[in-house]
Order: structure tokens, then C-alpha cells, then sequence
């Protein structure tokens, strides 16, 4: 990997997400997928940007058989409206009545990121934080988009890139952080691993 002479060839992405992959391309470092499987449940009383980094680190660590050459990156977002975090759905009904409740409201989404080398047993995470404003869309309009079926694989059951549904109005932060990868945050923690990479960070914060 031409990007610098920190010894790392190959990130491992600790993600399934097609977005957080899509993301991550933007980079131009070479990497690999290998899913994390770990528990996402909220400790007592945990606020939400302890939740996001500590998960973060767990999809990190879940990773095994790194080699020396390679670091693993993680991300974990929520989004959290009031005292409430709202998960990815269970199911249409879940998706319409998350919809409904952030309809024409603010809220917050946090993102959790992880770099982690096993190797030197270095790890660096950083916080992603966004205000979003969700504009008053129609009860049609969310049940059009709840059977598109785009919600289902989504914190708060939207996505803010979405072109048809548009569900948001108004943004102060990084758009990637909604989206689910904050490159910007990303970029930041590379950096301090010793990676730099080869092309411009987008979206930046």
C-alpha cells in the first residue's frame, strides 16, 4: 500500500454495512471485510457516547487473526432522541413508529470509530457527534418509504441519503457521521496510528 511507510498494507473493516464498505473505499486503502459480532445492549444508565466508543472497540477487538501488517477499523452508530436511543427496527410497524416520533423533531446521532493494531496494541477511538432536524413529512410518505424496506437495516429506520424519502432538513455536523462512517473522525484516527491516506478525505467535519 503506497500511502506511507507506517508498515500497515491492509485495513480490516469489522462491518457488514454496504454503506460503511461504500465509505470506506473513499479512502483508497486497500482493506478486507470480517464481521463483528458482538452485544450492542446499553449498559445501565450508559450515556449514549460511552455506549457508541465502547461497542466500537468491542466490534475492534471481536477481529482475530490480524496480521502484523494489517489494522482493524470499527464503527458503531445510534440515534438518540431525548433520553430514548432508537435502534435499527424490528420490524415495519417499529420502522413506522420511529418515523413518526422523530417527524418534524431534532435529535442526535453519534458515532463510535476504532482503529485497532493488535500488533503494537495501539487503539485510538473517536466520537462522531451530529444535530439533525427532521423536516414534517407525511404519513404517506413514511408509509411509502417504510415499504421500500430502506428503514429496516437503519438506526432511527432512515437514511439521510436517501433522495426520495429526503427525510431531513436541517444538519449541524458531519453528513457521513449520519450516514454511518465519519470519515473525518476516521481520517483523524489513521493519522495517529501512523496511516495517512492517499486521497482527500470527503466530508469532512
Amino acid at each position: 500500500m503506497p500511502c506511507d511507510d507506517s508498515g500497515i498494507r491492509r485495513l480490516i473493516l469489522a462491518s457488514s454495512s454496504p454503506r460503511r464498505r461504500q465509505l470506506l473505499s473513499l479512502l483508497g486503502i486497500p482493506f478486507l471485510v470480517k464481521a463483528a459480532g458482538v452485544d450492542e445492549s446499553r449498559l445501565y444508565a450508559e450515556p449514549p457516547t460511552e455506549l457508541v466508543l465502547r461497542v466500537s472497540q468491542a466490534k475492534a477487538l471481536a477481529i482475530s487473526d490480524v496480521r502484523p501488517d494489517e489494522l482493524v477499523v470499527a464503527a458503531d452508530t445510534i440515534v438518540v432522541l431525548g433520553e430514548d436511543i432508537l435502534g435499527k427496527p424490528s420490524d415495519p410497524d417499529d420502522a413506522r413508529r420511529m418515523l413518526e416520533r422523530l417527524r418534524g423533531r431534532s435529535h442526535m446521532v453519534y458515532s463510535g470509530v476504532t482503529v485497532w493494531h493488535p500488533a503494537s496494541r495501539r487503539m485510538i477511538s473517536q466520537l462522531g457527534e451530529s444535530l439533525v432536524g427532521m423536516r414534517a413529512y407525511a404519513d404517506d410518505e413514511i408509509a411509502s418509504y417504510v415499504d421500500s424496506r430502506d428503514p429496516m437495516d437503519k438506526a432511527g429506520a432512515y437514511a439521510i441519503q436517501h433522495a426520495e424519502f429526503d427525510p431531513v432538513s436541517r444538519l449541524e455536523g458531519c453528513w457521513l457521521n449520519v450516514v454511518g462512517l465519519p470519515l473525518c473522525h476516521m481520517g483523524r484516527a489513521l493519522d495517529r496510528i501512523g496511516v495517512r491516506a492517499p486521497a482527500n478525505v470527503p466530508g469532512t467535519c
